[in-house]
């Protein structure tokens, strides 16, 4: 081989030396790695042919320890497979970080496991044999992150996709990301033996010359399918995974930080293999080292059980992780590392068809959760036409022969095996998608799977195949079958990739669920729902009738809050602060968002302590606010029920308003109080001692911030408002802690704002102190509409008097009439702008101040139409001094003295039941009432006299 390398480079190169040297290169890395004493196991990811070839090699060799290339913390989870239906990721997540930038938080990496996997076959062969042991050799998951370029300040190559996760610059197979591509979320992937060529160009040569569209296909056509043939024994394949991963090594691009950390990667894996040996005493021909052909074909010195021993392995940091394992699919593998679309289905079917080929028995974890697929089973799968020979028997090597030979050399020289046509194969296929393209709207017929099957074999014969491949197979079917449009969900494509096996979604069983998971299913067992499944399930409480009920509905607000949307979703049913629920619906989604359930796991043993930890660490947060603040006591009271818990956050909330120094968050903070405040009024025989204080001291804030917040323009009316509705809302309590009116009184003084809006509101507030009568600020509107320089800008003080009624609802009738008054006086060039601003900040500011409105305008505005013709408006039927007085104050017995004139009946019974006797004295319309008072009791006009005459 290496003397036909040799004359090859001569021949076809200007000068031997560069091809020369690469092409002998190869045959060294071949080499080095056939000739080391523990025998390596080059694979690649979620290749069938890996997976064959590795079941095969374990069945024939029984090796005593197997070194898989797998994050060595994650070696305690694999036993737990076995609960599980694949594909499932082994993942290691840590929510808090300690010796990484905060930035980075949450760290979560994710290895994907499938059942036709080179991996999974030596997990399953290591954890079921006796006397077999599985080890971890490659780094942490906390080195992973402590290799990632960003540490360096450099761009993420290795950290950004996976730890073996390909290059930018080569071509992305992945389509867009879907709601099942996004099972693994972003974590970084770690795949197992990735065989991607680095070099964008050389991926593009061989995918051109290939006559392929991207790289699954051609990896599928020139390495699956030789690979998997029956002829190609374990030695063939081992020297052709090590020159593909030589190959695309030594053209990979010269990026220094990924280079460093595959090599670093290699010597930490040969270190960990040799201190296991040297440890156990083991023999190296009893071990296997299964890994990536990428990294089997390593130069690094410490290679090898002779290796050098001069890499050490750094320290982790203080990070803590948690250990689980989340549901993947063949969709989110994809999405990942690059793959193609229905590339991961493809494999698993072509995985079945070779076990039936080559008559091999896979391994299979002992209890492992899914249909058993026997070997009749896969035969049923994919059935030989008739007149087809038996398969050929495994070849088995002779240990005594020594080391394989040369099998490179003819298996590169022998032309590709003509596989006769498996016409029956061929034909199920096109029969079932017409089935299928018919179930979802397309008009296809027999002619359709006719004109599929004779297709499929041109494009396979154009393509220099002897048999259609599965994605021959698509692009006939979308030729002929899609015509103009797609009448349904999913088009052509799409149906064939869910015939070829479909999206797998994997499920993480109850024994392998994290213990908050677990107790998550076991406190919903009471609804009846088998809620590991995937999909939507209808859950119906009737908590007045089946009381124990109750302690469900408080688990699924509590997922609600604390799970990703659709996970848990209320139809009917609300929870409000001091009310209990008496029905409720739910559509659960438990087993969709299974991975979401597991991640909280991490965070704690029970969804309370993870609720009450995510509430302290939002309120506790640098950059809290006191509204964000308040609404974690809120969720303290509405979801855990713990005044322990709301006393504390409501402290912190104290502390954060008097810290503030702006007026951002003042309607929700105003929303948020009074709530509470209500709640605890209604509910609690006295209020906490916090929320004294957090009156008291708002009250102070709020009256501080006044004046500057009616003449900041960053400041809103709105929240001008809410500071104003805050203050008297709260002026009561506050007053009785030792408060003082004076504050708001001076506050208000000393406020003098520009804006027309914020003016409109100081008179609103002068209006609620007494400062200013009403009969004042009617006459200043009505001064504005008399001022023609003033009323363009009228809607504005309109704006200002609507958000009045958060902190003065008593100004509602006042403004009905001075809407009204708009409407009939202003200027249609001015009224007709403004009105959907109106309606704007009704409906988005003002949404519990609208009712208040139409509530006093049916009140004053007449109930039928034929009676508005005759209406007059209250303000303009009875006019009103300038003083204010009603009319009777000003007649000589005032408004009081006439009503009891009129009916005395009141008092008589008063004076009755306190046993006053007496008649009633007539009135005396003559004089004023000053005059009869000196005139009945002249005694103190006489001493006084006396006294200036003296």
């Amino acid at each position: 081989m290496r003397a036909q390398l040799q004359q090859a480079a001569a021949a076809f190169a200007d000068g031997p030396d560069a091809l020369e040297g690469l092409l002998l290169g190869l045959v060294d890395d071949v080499d080095r790695a056939l000739r080391e004493p523990l025998e390596v196991f080059p694979v690649c990811h979620h290749s069938p042919a890996s997976g064959v070839a590795m079941a095969r090699r374990l069945r024939e060799k029984q090796p005593k320890v197997v070194y898989l290339e797998l994050c060595e913390d994650m070696a305690p989870l694999l036993t737990e497979l076995r609960n599980c239906r694949l594909p499932v990721a082994v993942q290691a997540f840590a929510s808090q970080v300690d010796g990484f930038p905060a930035d980075w938080a949450p760290l979560s990496v994710v290895a994907p496991i499938t059942e036709g996997s080179a991996e999974y076959q030596a997990i399953a062969y290591a954890l079921d044999t006796p006397g077999a042991e599985l080890v971890l050799v490659d780094r942490s998951s906390d080195h992973v992150f402590q290799w990632d370029a960003r540490r360096d300040g450099t761009a993420a190559t290795d950290g950004a996709t996976g730890q073996d996760g390909h290059d930018d610059s080569a071509p992305n197979d992945a389509p867009a990301c879907g709601a099942e591509a996004a099972l693994h979320g972003d974590a970084v992937g770690l795949e197992i033996g990735d065989l991607r060529p680095r070099f964008a160009a050389l991926e593009e040569h061989l995918l051109r010359h290939g006559r392929v569209r991207h790289w699954s296909e051609w990896w599928h056509q020139y390495v699956e399918l030789p690979l998997g043939e029956a002829t190609a024994d374990h030695d063939t394949y081992r020297q052709v995974m090590f020159l593909i991963g030589s190959l695309f090594r030594r053209l990979a691009p010269g990026d220094p930080h990924r280079v460093r950390v595959d090599e670093d990667r290699e010597r930490h894996m040969w270190t960990r293999m040799r201190e296991h040996l040297a440890a156990t005493g083991t023999d190296p021909a009893d071990c296997l080292y299964v890994c990536g052909a990428f990294h089997a074909a390593s130069r690094v010195a410490e290679f090898g059980v002779g290796g050098a021993d001069t890499f050490e392995i750094g320290p982790r940091t203080a990070t803590k992780w948690q250990h689980g394992l989340i549901p993947s699919s063949h969709a989110a593998i994809e999405a990942q590392f690059g793959l193609a679309a229905g590339s991961v289905s493809i494999a698993r079917t072509v995985f079945a068809k070779n076990l039936a080929r080559t008559g091999i028995e896979p391994f299979r974890l002992t209890g492992q959760a899914g249909p058993a697929r026997g070997a009749k089973a896969r035969r049923k799968a994919v059935e030989r036409p008739r007149n087809t020979k038996a398969p050929a028997p495994v070849p088995v090597p002779d240990p005594a022969t020594g080391p394989a030979g040369d099998r490179l050399s003819g298996f590169l020289r022998r032309p590709p095996v003509l596989d006769r046509l498996d016409e029956a194969e061929l034909l199920g296929w096109s029969v079932e998608i017409v089935r299928a393209a018919r179930r979802n709207g397309y008009l296809a017929s027999t002619a359709d799977a006719i004109s599929v099957f004779e297709t499929s074999i041109l494009l396979a014969g154009m393509r220099d195949r002897a048999r259609p491949t599965p994605y021959d197979f698509q692009d006939a079917a979308v030729t002929c079958i899609e015509k103009d449009s797609v009448p349904g969900r999913r088009d052509v494509r799409r149906l064939v990739e869910i015939m070829m096996g479909g999206d797998r979604t994997g499920q993480v069983g109850y024994d392998a669920l994290p213990p908050l998971a677990r107790d998550v299913h076991d406190r919903l067992a009471p609804l009846g729902l088998n809620l590991q499944q995937r999909g939507v399930r209808r859950a119906l409480l009737d908590i007045a009738g089946r009381p124990e009920l109750e302690a469900c509905s408080d688990v699924l607000w509590s997922l609600r809050y604390l799970l990703p949307d659709g996970a848990a979703r209320p139809i009917m049913g609300d929870r409000k602060l001091g009310e209990r629920p008496i029905q409720e619906s739910w559509d659960l989604a438990l087993g969709t968002h299974q991975r979401a359930l597991i991640e909280l796991g991490y965070e704690g043993v029970s969804i309370e302590q993870v609720l009450e930890q995510r509430l302290r660490r939002a309120a506790y947060d640098p950059r809290a606010t006191a509204a964000g603040v308040l609404g974690t006591v809120e969720d303290a009271l509405l979801y855990l029920r713990s005044p322990r818990l709301a006393d504390e956050l409501g402290t912190r909330a104290l502390e954060v308003l008097a810290a503030e120094r702006t007026v951002d968050g003042a309607p929700e903070v105003l929303r948020r109080v009074r709530r509470l405040l209500t709640y605890y009024r209604t509910g609690e025989p006295v209020l906490p001692a916090w929320i004294e204080s957090f009156a008291k001291t708002g009250y102070a804030h709020y009256c501080t911030l006044l004046p500057t917040a009616f003449t900041d323009q960053d400041a809103s009316v709105r929240q001008v408002a809410a500071m104003l509705g805050f203050l008297f809302s709260m002026e009561g309590l506050a007053l009785s802690l030792g408060c003082d009116r004076t504050q708001l009184e001076l506050a208000v003084a000393q406020s003098h704002p520009d804006d027309p809006s914020k003016s409109a509101l100081l008179w609103a507030a002068q209006t609620q102190l007494g400062t200013l009568t009403r009969a004042r600020l009617r006459e200043r509107c009505t001064g504005l509409l008399a001022n023609p320089l003033v009323v363009p800008a009228y809607p504005r003080y309109l704006s200002g008097l609507l958000h009045a009624l958060e902190p003065v609802p008593g100004l509602t009738d006042f403004v009905v009439e001075a809407v009204s008054n708009a409407f009939a006086r202003l200027p249609d060039p001015v009224l007709l702008p403004w009105l959907p601003t109106l309606i704007t900040t009704l409906r988005k500011e003002g949404a519990d101040l609208a009712p208040l409105l139409i509530r006093e305008a049916g009140r004053i505005f007449p109930a039928r139409l034929p009676d508005l013709d005759a209406w007059v408006p209250p303000w303009l039927a009875a006019p009103v001094p300038a003083d204010g007085l009603p009319e009777a104050a000003h007649t000589g017995t005032g408004g009081r003295a006439a009503l009891l004139d009129t009916h005395p009946a009141a008092c008589d019974a008063v004076a009755e039941l306190l046993g006053c006797a007496g008649d009633w004295v007539p009135a005396e319309p003559a004089g004023p009432s000053g005059a009869l008072l000196v005139d009945r009791h002249p005694a103190s006009a006489e001493a006084l006299e006396a006294l200036l005459a003296g």
